[in-house]
């Protein structure tokens, strides 16, 4: 499981424009503009930002250079309503392991009735155990 983004939008002079600054470097010091979905080509973080952006609908034009990243918004639409989508960028839900697991398959999991007296059943303390670890210098 990744870490969120710490991301904070601000104000800007231009209606229609929102700006935001992230605590992570996403271009280095280049820059990458994405007029549309279509314009998208490769699989870095920065890019996948830009299609989840566009996905919400919210979103007419994407610009990043470094940290900070400016959207040309649709209308209708605020920067605030794009904010959980730049801070789950890296945030990864894990699987059961499976290889090939889809989320229908997760959600068929948690559809999964387990009786607690049943030999199968996970026993809460084990999955709740933590191991602490201190440094002995």
């Amino acid at each position: 499981m990744g870490q969120p983004i710490i991301v904070v939008e601000k104000p800007t002079q231009t209606p229609g424009i929102a700006r935001f600054e992230l605590n992570r470097s996403l271009t280095g010091m280049g820059h990458e503009r994405y007029a549309s979905a279509e314009a998208i080509l490769g699989e870095r973080p920065v890019d996948e930002l830009a299609r989840r952006l566009f996905a919400s609908g919210g979103v007419e034009s994407v610009h990043a250079n470094n940290a900070v990243v400016t959207v040309e918004l649709a209308e209708g639409w605020q920067g605030e309503d794009l904010l959980d989508i730049i801070r789950g960028l890296y945030i990864h839900y894990p699987t059961d392991g499976a290889a090939g697991a889809t989320a229908d398959d997760a959600d068929a999991g948690a559809d999964a009735e387990v009786e607690p007296d049943a030999p199968d059943a996970p026993d809460a303390a084990a999955a709740t155990s933590t191991t602490t670890v201190t440094d002995p210098a």
